[in-house]
């Protein structure tokens, strides 16, 4: 089945589809740096790079889909949206500006073409969000209903993936949009994956360590930092110490909520991975660490591409181009839906 992209990033979330499930002929992102890893990793899909608001871009997918006979349409749009209605000169800007509302684009491009199945997949405060439609703003599910449900059934739902065989709990809002009479059935779930079972047999590694092995290097980290983790159990955050807290440049303490600085469990999945991954500060970031003889921890680092590969279900041996930094493949994957999760949803359907 033929399908299109949009909003594709650089098309981590498609990674395990295969031509045989679908055959992405055209993507559209707005990112240059994006789209061109996109054209590396799927060397046989159209890149249209480019603003989806421009009206040549918007034509140009239209008119591809219809010349192709395009039956699949996947779309993450960013998840702006109006999450409470007051009134503000600031919000009444916002709101006057159909860019801040990408998933109109969507609906564009779905009015001009004739999928059999479209998938919106994004965060699930994204389905809770108000958007302008006719008069007035309406949740996502009542504009679909509303424009569609004539012609389409639509199921709404979160998942999670660390359901779906991916070591990594991350909820995502899953919206199906599927041609009355046809079928596409919901994701059979597996079992829940640890942490030590998926990175457990790697090699330690301390901050600016490398392996050797393919991806499995550990970024370096400020020594006062370090010296904070390596005093920090598994499972528990640093800013909770009271002798090896994180401290700043001049000595000062750190503060910070209690999921920053903060090691992971080895025995549950890996927290999601956001575009912040690389950080140690940041939210649930720390290796689990394993005790050491003289009562420290090891492992005072963030995973590495390696292990965020492995719990986001990525291909540990995929390659990257050369300019692609630590920060922008780790950005890419904290943008993206788990790989396996979208094989899982597609797979069902026709089920």
């Amino acid at each position: 089945m033929k399908a299109i992209s949009l909003f594709s990033s650089a098309g981590i979330g498609e990674l395990r589809l295969s031509r045989q499930l679908v055959d992405i002929v055209l993507a559209n992102e707005l990112l240059p740096a994006r789209a061109k890893c996109y054209k590396f990793l799927h060397q046989s899909t159209r890149m249209l790079n480019g603003d989806i608001t421009d009206c040549a871009i918007k034509q140009e997918i239209i008119s591809t889909a219809n010349r192709e006979q395009v039956k699949m349409l996947l779309a993450t749009p960013p998840c702006q949206g109006l999450s409470t209605l007051g009134k503000n000169k600031v919000q009444e800007h916002y709101i006057t500006d159909r860019r801040n509302f990408l998933i109109l684009e969507v609906f564009d491009i779905m009015d001009s073409c004739n999928f059999d199945y479209v998938l919106i997949e994004n965060v699930p405060k994204f389905i809770e969000m108000y958007f302008p439609y006719k008069d007035g703003f309406s949740k996502l599910e009542d504009i679909l209903k509303d424009k569609y449900a004539r012609t389409y059934d639509i199921d709404i739902k979160v998942f999670n993936a660390k359901d779906y065989g991916v070591p990594q709990s991350r909820p995502r809002a899953i919206i199906k949009i599927y041609k009355k009479g046809l079928k596409w059935g919901e994701p059979i779930p597996s079992k829940e994956i640890s942490l030590r079972e998926a990175i457990g047999h790697l090699p330690s590694l301390e901050a600016g360590q490398d392996s050797g092995i393919k991806w499995h290097r550990a970024k370096p980290e400020l020594e006062r930092l370090v010296l904070a983790m390596k005093h920090t159990p598994t499972g528990k955050s640093a800013i909770a110490n009271e002798i090896y807290y994180p401290r700043k440049d001049d000595g000062s303490r750190i503060k910070g909520f209690h999921n920053t600085f903060k090691r992971m469990i080895w025995e549950q999945p890996c927290p999601a991975r956001t575009t912040y991954s690389g950080s140690l500060s940041s939210h649930n970031n720390v290796h689990p660490g394993k005790l050491l003889k003289d009562g420290t921890y090891s492992d005072a680092r963030v995973l590495t591409l390696l292990e965020t590969f492995i719990v986001s279900s990525i291909p540990e041996d995929i390659d990257f181009p050369e300019w692609a930094s630590d920060n922008f493949i780790r950005t890419i994957i904290g943008e993206a839906i788990p790989p396996q999760m979208l094989e899982c949803i597609i797979s069902q359907i026709g089920k």
